[in-house]
Order: structure tokens, then C-alpha cells, then sequence
């Protein structure tokens, strides 16, 4: 299976498309789309979907993962994030695409084993278990890079929920947006297995 995830931003919205195959992840691309930031929202969103819909012909991918929302102080940042997230899911929907969503808090622990771990953190690792050089790519390029690698690797995932509710300290109540079982259910779904 092919998986693209996606860091959305309104400038910088990072991707990357791993390949699953057969014994471990392999990353086809990887990279960031930018738009000019002197453009209104509705160029830059053009900008970005037509960029990403070349990417998605080209690699054809099965599943959509993409960086959970996050509380903003400033409602219009998050409107503006609403509808690059929307329309990028849009357009991976017209594909027959699956969508999954993974609170940042999560992809990081799924990656480092700590939920706070920095970007840079979560980059090293990503480029060490994936076997990458890191390049000059904005931290938006790994981070895509984390949200299909903890798509494509439910275990680490599940491991990290379960123990982080056995703790009292699950991501997902901490954020009070979902419970461990609904996770627990959306790993089973994913093909992962709770031990």
C-alpha cells in the first residue's frame, strides 16, 4: 500500500509517500509544497492542490494521513488550516483514498516514545529508521514523513496508547477528543494488533 501523509499549512504544507511493501516502509518522495505568502488564500490553496494532484497521479496512494487538529489561539489560523486540511482531504477522497487523522502528541510518541518530543527530535528519528540522509527540507518534510510512518507502522502506536492509558496520561484524554478504546478500535481497523 502506498500512504502520503500530509503536514498541512496555508505557505508550507509538507508530504511524503511511503511505499509499505513487503518487509519495511520505503519512501518514494518526500518534500514540501509552497505557496508565496504575498498571495490570497485562494492562490495559494490552487497552488498547493494542483502541485499535490501531479503527486498524487504520479504515485497513486491508498491511504490519506494527516497531522490531527490542534487547539490555535488565533480562530483565523485555524480557519485558514481548515481549509487547506479540507480541501487536501477532498481531493484524496475523488481517489477512492482512506483517511486517518493522528493528533501531533501521538505521531510523536509513535516515533520518539515521548509525546513532547521537539520536531527536531521527531526528524532524526524518522530519517534513522527510515534509512534517509537528512537534507535542507523544512522540518514540514519530516514531519509528513512521521504521519505516514505512524500510519504505516501501527504497533509502535499501539504499544505507546496502550501503555499511555494504563498511565492515566492517554493523548487522546488528555485532549479530550477521543477514547482509548475509540483508538484501540481505530488501530484494529488499521490492521494492528493490542496486545
Amino acid at each position: 500500500m502506498i500512504i502520503l501523509g500530509i503536514d498541512p499549512g496555508s505557505i508550507t504544507t509538507g508530504y511524503a509517500f511511503l511505499d509499505t511493501g513487503e518487509n519495511c516502509p520505503k519512501v518514494l518522495e518526500y518534500g514540501v509544497l509552497h505557496a508565496s505568502e504575498t498571495k490570497p488564500l485562494e492562490d495559494r490553496l490552487l497552488h498547493i492542490l494542483t502541485e499535490l494532484e501531479k503527486l498524487l497521479d504520479k504515485y497513486k496512494p491508498q491511504a490519506l494521513s494527516m497531522e490531527g487538529v490542534f487547539f490555535y489561539k488565533n480562530p483565523k489560523s485555524a480557519l485558514v488550516l481548515g481549509h487547506i486540511r479540507g480541501a487536501v482531504l477532498v481531493a484524496c477522497r475523488r481517489r477512492g483514498m482512506t483517511y486517518n487523522e493522528y493528533p501531533p502528541s501521538v505521531v510523536k510518541q509513535s516515533i520518539t516514545g515521548k509525546g513532547s518530543a521537539s520536531k527536531e527530535q521527531v526528524a532524526n528519528m524518522v530519517f534513522a529508521r527510515l534509512g534517509i540522509e537528512r537534507g535542507d527540507l523544512p522540518l514540514d518534510a519530516s514531519d509528513a514523513l512521521a504521519i505516514a510512518l505512524t500510519h504505516a507502522n501501527p504497533a509502535p502506536l499501539a504499544s505507546a496508547l496502550v501503555g499511555s492509558a494504563k498511565k492515566g496520561t492517554s493523548p487522546a484524554s488528555r485532549k479530550k477528543k477521543a477514547t482509548t478504546k475509540q483508538w484501540m478500535d481505530l488501530i484494529e481497523k488499521m490492521g494492528g494488533t493490542i496486545q
